[in-house]
């Protein structure tokens, strides 16, 4: 019976730590997201690629998907501006854990299994402003594409940075009906390589 008061006492010890540590994160990103209209503009062009997708007509669908190139470039803009607001941010509180699950105070008892955020947030800004600019050339629907994985992929690293990956995976195929590695495939050669690239990093701080 002591033992299981032990555990039971453990276990929920650990679920508070873990709870005070990812609310610590939702607050350091939640403050820095607050400056921005990411939420609404990436609903915005969610909702509108689908809308575009269902016209039958190739000319109406072009002008539907050319709509929306305000809020693209808005959307690249911000995510940048994100990006470098974090870079004055410590290293320390910007570390992201690599395991699967959400283990409290990681960048302190084993940094070498995290990357930092801010370097991560870079490859996403990047990768939109690339996609928003249209330097492959792409049809106006292929773009859209290819915009969309770049939107998934950054609202994945923002839950992973907050939760942890598994949650960010369920999340992302809850809310978009699509995998975290379909995304990756999905997103253009530039995120994905510097994406993969950040992954391997094992480089400590």
């Amino acid at each position: 019976m002591d033992t299981v008061l032990l555990l039971l006492a453990a276990a929920i010890a650990l679920h508070l730590l873990r709870a005070r540590y990812q609310r610590g994160r939702i607050i350091l990103l939640g403050r820095h997201l607050s400056s921005f209209q990411l939420e609404r503009h990436m609903e915005t062009l969610t909702e509108g690629y689908a809308r575009a997708i269902g016209e039958q007509d190739p000319s109406r669908q072009r002008q539907v998907l050319e709509m929306f190139a305000q809020t693209e470039n808005a959307v690249a803009s911000q995510v940048q501006s994100l990006a470098d607001l974090l870079q004055k941010e410590p290293a320390e509180s910007t570390r992201m854990g690599m395991l699967p699950f959400c283990v409290p105070y990681v960048e302190r008892l084993l940094p070498s299994m995290t990357r930092d955020f801010r370097q991560l947030l870079q490859i996403h800004a990047a990768g939109l402003r690339h996609v928003a600019d249209n330097g492959e050339q792409w049809d106006p629907k292929s773009r859209a594409f290819h915009l969309s994985a770049e939107l998934y992929l950054f609202q994945h690293s923002c839950h992973w940075f907050c939760k942890s990956r598994t949650v960010a995976d369920a999340r992302l195929l809850a809310r978009h009906k699509v995998t975290h590695q379909k995304v990756l495939e999905s997103v253009c050669a530039q995120t994905r390589n510097a994406y993969l690239r950040w992954q391997q990093n094992t480089s400590t701080p």
